[in-house]
């Protein structure tokens, strides 16, 4: 399959070309890697340097994603992808819509009744030796992987809930290796298909919350979600 070159293109949301993103990758020497290094360097840091937390929107620019430190599928997403094309890789977004039982134990559970039945989410795809690659695996930091190994060690199967919907959380496909990586899949709903670039999907798909109920989560229910977060990711044992 050829590669167009709108895999390539800087969009609003995709602002690789911010001076943070461009720091980050002049300082790391990312682009003296080989491709596969390249993928893997920016996975990695995306995965692990960036916590799993709520920020407030879904299309935020990938800057104030990286500057922030913290987000959640679609804002790690977005940071991930500007910084594939910050290096050179051809990749798109893929639209989708998760089940919210995913997110229980992840969000108070008072707050959960309160949450959107479906909820918008999407995964990154790099072209890598002539494929697409699906990359979801970025979404949970290590520290809070670790965390719910660790509180649900005893659990065999197929796991849903706490940001996590797979079917081993022992061993889930979070590690870049040439391969796609999952740490939701299981949870997808709707299939959107696939997009150029982030801009492309909340344009047509709006973002997660409108209205009062956006107001209220962008100015205190991701405030308390992310309490809670945080209070699962300091269970982790040092």
């Amino acid at each position: 399959m050829s590669t167009a070159p709108s895999f390539l293109e800087r969009t609003a949301i995709a602002d690789y070309d911010a001076a943070n993103i461009q720091a980050l990758v002049q300082e790391r020497g990312w682009h003296a890697l080989t491709t596969y290094e390249r993928i893997g360097a920016a996975y990695t840091f995306v995965k692990d340097e960036i916590a799993f937390g709520y920020n407030r929107s879904d299309d935020l620019p990938a800057s104030d994603v990286l500057a922030q430190g913290y987000g959640q599928c679609n804002t790690k997403g977005n940071l991930l992808l500007a910084l594939m094309r910050a290096l050179g890789i051809p990749c798109r977004f893929h639209g989708f819509t998760i089940d919210k039982d995913l997110q229980r134990g992840a969000i108070p559970e008072w707050m959960y009744p309160l949450a959107s039945q479906r909820i918008l989410h999407s995964w990154v795809e790099v072209f890598y030796q002539d494929e697409w690659l699906p990359l979801e695996g970025f979404i949970l930091d290590d520290t809070y992987l670790r965390a719910l190994q660790q509180r649900f060690a005893s659990h065999q199967g197929a796991f849903c809930g706490y940001g996590a919907a797979t079917p081993d959380l022992q061993a889930p496909e979070v590690e870049w290796q040439g391969r796609p990586t999952y740490i939701q899949r299981e949870g997808i709903a709707e299939d959107f298909g696939v997009y150029t670039h982030p801009d492309e999907l909340y344009a047509e798909r709006g973002t997660n919350l409108k209205g009062i109920r956006r107001v209220l989560y962008a100015t205190l229910f991701r405030h308390m979600m992310n309490a809670r977060v945080e209070g699962i990711r300091r269970s982790a044992a040092r």
